[in-house]
């Protein structure tokens, strides 16, 4: 993760320049500001990536002599099937609605939203964990 990091540092620099000669060439706000926002996006993501790379063990891209091999192997448990992100892509989808045609329509959107995403991070937590 440490080169992740290092990229991502890298490409905030590059975007703060970018910014401030946009800003000072084109005196455009709407512009100037989503790039200032691009900037400390990228410097969020590069710090926090950075921060954790000390705290996890060295992977095999962090490392100069490794091979692809070494990098196989089960990296995590991810869902086959999951319904709860049809669950979240209609209240977002329903808010956006709210968006344009009134803002009456968050309201049906948000129990949508909160259940997909309580469906969501609560998916795997029953069963033997459950309390009787």
């Amino acid at each position: 993760m440490r080169i992740q990091g290092k990229m991502f540092l890298g490409l905030a620099v590059f975007i703060l320049a970018s910014a401030v000669v946009y800003g000072l060439w084109s005196k455009e706000p709407a512009g100037t500001t989503a790039l200032f926002l691009a900037f400390a996006l990228s410097t969020m993501i590069g710090f926090y990536l950075a921060f954790t790379a000390r705290r996890a063990d060295t992977g095999a891209q962090d490392r100069e002599d490794a091979e692809v091999a070494d990098d196989a192997g089960e990296l995590g448990f991810f869902s086959p099937h999951s319904w709860q992100p049809l669950a979240l892509a209609a209240g977002g989808a329903l808010a956006f609605l709210g968006i344009i045609f009134g803002w009456w329509l968050l309201f049906v959107s948000l129990p949508v939203i909160l259940i997909g995403v309580y469906g969501w991070v609560f998916e795997y937590y029953h069963g033997e964990n459950r309390t009787q």
